[in-house]
């Protein structure tokens, strides 16, 4: 277990991270930081499930066949054999958050988790589980699943493969913010979801930059007064969200979509 001292140390200069990415992209230094951090990692952008009822331009029926993106993280949390959620969220936290809840942290899927600090968290149930994340999506939360070697470290914990980061993360505090700044190696490993594609209508965009100002991994460029998607885009689908003029369309997820990116994540993480 880490020291008290080295959460504190984490929080302190959790402002560096972006010089901590500028610095992956030095010869030598990216490669070390991807072997020591990174290695193995497989992590999924999940956009929001009401992002995906403005896609279809309607109210999603539950008994319909319009799949939702956070059934991923629901079914993961189904077949868990332990679930873990952090006291606090260490960005939120770290950067003193005041738009988003600072206690509604990770959560941690796996027999790993069970040897996570019990000062940083507690188990849960299955149920609290679901509740935790229906909490992070009422909170405007974007969900990011997969496995993150990271966690690990920080946490002192493995193995790596028996443990399942759903990080719930806001647009002005988190970690992967820094994703623009790290070496392709890297932010390679940090991906939209499997069939999910984001573009922009230009006879309707006025460039507003409403788009550009939600977007937290820098993907977005106001150019000739419209709005660019660039491929440093992970699909959130904030933006689609911010545009005033549904100028901004994403692809709804299909069932093949879902499968792919569950099986995806499964051959990266056995959560059982």
């Amino acid at each position: 277990m880490r020291p008290p001292w080295f959460i504190t140390l984490l929080k302190t200069g959790f402002p560096l991270r972006f010089a901590f990415a500028k610095a992956s992209r030095i010869p030598g230094i990216g490669a070390i930081m991807s072997w020591m951090l990174f290695d193995g990692d497989d992590m999924v952008y999940l956009p929001k499930d009401n992002v995906v009822e403005l896609a279809v331009n309607q109210p999603i029926d539950p008994g319909t066949s319009t799949p939702l993106p956070g059934e991923v993280v629901h079914r993961f949390i189904d077949e868990a054999g332990f679930h873990w959620a952090m006291n606090f969220c260490i960005c939120r936290e770290a950067n003193k958050c005041k738009d988003y809840p600072r206690d509604l942290g990770c959560l941690f899927l796996g027999e790993a988790a069970k040897r996570i600090d019990p000062k940083l968290g507690h188990p849960i149930t299955r149920e609290e589980a679901h509740e935790h994340i229906r909490r992070a999506d009422e909170a405007g939360l974007i969900h990011v699943i997969g496995r993150n070697k990271l966690d690990a470290v920080w946490l002192d914990i493995a193995p790596g493969e028996r443990l399942l980061t759903v990080c719930n993360c806001c647009s002005c505090c988190c970690l992967w913010k820094m994703l623009p700044s790290l070496n392709g190696a890297i932010s390679g490993r940090i991906t939209k979801m499997d069939g999910i594609e984001v573009t922009v209508d230009p006879s309707a965009c006025v460039g507003c930059g409403a788009c550009q100002k939600v977007c937290f991994v820098d993907a977005i460029k106001i150019e000739d007064g419209k709005a660019r998607i660039t491929d440093q885009c992970r699909g959130c689908g904030r933006c689609v969200e911010a545009c005033h003029n549904n100028a901004i369309k994403m692809t709804t997820p299909t069932t093949e979509a879902i499968e792919n990116t569950v099986k995806r994540i499964r051959e990266k993480v056995d959560v059982g």
